[in-house]
């Protein structure tokens, strides 16, 4: 009985994220979900441009030298908000606000 070979971790996510715009919507949500930690979202955007064909061909879509795209979403980034909405349009998603449930 052969065993299946296993993949990395950042390799299994890098393909959900370009095979499944769902999960990558998700993927999204739970990184804006942690609010004391804002590198988070910006290490999963990341990703999501990884995934949907790479940082330099996002950043040429979304209008943004590639250069300033990879340190906008460093873990030290600290993007405009005008960036945040031009590469999540890139990869063909946008940003929406949602009110809270008050505990």
């Amino acid at each position: 009985m052969k065993s299946k070979t296993s993949i990395p971790h950042d390799d299994a996510v890098i393909r959900e994220l370009r095979e499944n715009p769902a999960f990558a919507v998700e993927y999204l949500k739970a990184a804006l979900a942690d609010a004391d930690e804002p590198a988070v979202l910006l290490i999963a955007l990341r990703r999501v441009a990884e995934a949907r064909g790479g940082v330099a061909k996002v950043a040429k879509a979304a209008g943004i030298e590639r250069e300033s795209l990879y340190r906008a979403l460093s873990p030290h980034g600290n993007p405009r908000l005008s960036t945040l909405i031009a590469v999540t349009k890139a990869v063909g998603l946008q940003l929406t606000v949602e009110a809270t449930r008050h505990r």
